[in-house]
């Protein structure tokens, strides 16, 4: 397919309306750029090497020095808002990042969105050590199962990283089904092709058709996408709305903002006051000026 076919194809996919998505502000400190090869291109002995780096449960991937939330807003620029105050994961938090590959920012620009560009999800490991569900980590073709922390660290190394803590916790209940689902999905997949498919007009997202496709699947996928992987486990966990949650749908942004391009998701996709508004989370505290 030529490339004017694919921008073509781009177009007509795309939501209608980006004033929503500014371009991403100039990079600061400790915002490090870095280019990174999709998952397409990459050989497989890179590959392997990706994986090997993973914070898989047992591996021993270095954990932060610190974990800090800087003060809450709805930007997703380099900005750090103080106070900070000490963080630990909890289940259900959702964890968003950007890091400094183009590639990504520009398929998602073509999709109608931008930064973030990853999604994940806490949960209670079943030895009871918090883990993080994604879909694809570090342009890896598997969702994975990653210990919190150090995970966290490493897209801190790549560029930026907020959390939207939830602010209700979860019962023990909604915290077992979390579990339950993560575990399920560990090592399904990570669905390319139908990520592919969101710059085409047959995507599950657009001004009308969203109020009808794209709905929750559960287990029964081989393979997610991690903002459509993230909307799953909350469905499956009772925390959001099984007949108005569009997975399949919704990208990083959408959860990030609370609000949408989209017409649909923009009345029914509000995390809040269940989950607080993103804050940026380091692993070092910069003491305030005095």
């Amino acid at each position: 397919m030529t490339p004017i076919c694919v921008l073509t194809l781009c177009a007509l996919g795309a939501d209608t309306s980006t004033s929503l998505y500014p371009t991403m502000p100039p990079s600061s400190p400790p915002y490090v750029r870095e280019k990174r090869w999709p998952p397409i291109w990459q050989p497989a002995e890179r590959m392997r090497a990706k994986v090997a780096e993973l914070a898989l449960p047992g591996r021993g991937q270095p954990a932060p020095s610190g974990s800090y939330l800087w003060q809450p807003s709805y930007c997703e620029d380099a900005v750090l808002r103080g106070p900070a105050r000490p963080y630990t994961p909890q289940p259900g938090d959702i964890i968003l990042s950007a890091d400094g590959s183009r590639f990504w920012l520009a398929m998602h620009r073509l999709a109608g969105t931008s930064h973030p560009t990853h999604s994940m999800i806490v949960f209670q490991m079943p030895d009871g050590k918090m883990g993080i569900l994604e879909g694809g980590p570090h342009d890896t073709l598997k969702c994975r199962v990653l210990e919190a922390l150090p995970h966290m660290l490493s897209y801190e190394q790549e560029g930026r990283v907020w959390v939207r803590r939830r602010a209700v916790p979860l019962t023990a209940e909604q915290s077992a089904r979390l579990t339950e689902f993560a575990m399920a999905v560990n090592e399904r997949d990570f669905a390319l092709g139908r990520l592919a498919g969101q710059l085409t007009p047959f995507r599950s997202r657009g001004p009308l058709r969203t109020a009808f496709v794209g709905k929750p699947q559960g287990l029964e996928r081989r393979g997610y996408f991690c903002s459509e992987l993230v909307c799953e486990a909350c469905v499956y966990a009772g925390l959001l709305d099984p007949e108005t949650t569009r997975p399949s749908a919704t990208y990083p942004r959408d959860l990030f903002m609370d609000r949408s391009p989209n017409f649909y998701l923009n009345k029914h996709l509000k995390l809040a006051p269940a989950w607080d508004p993103p804050a940026r989370w380091t692993s070092w505290n910069v003491p305030e000026n005095p």
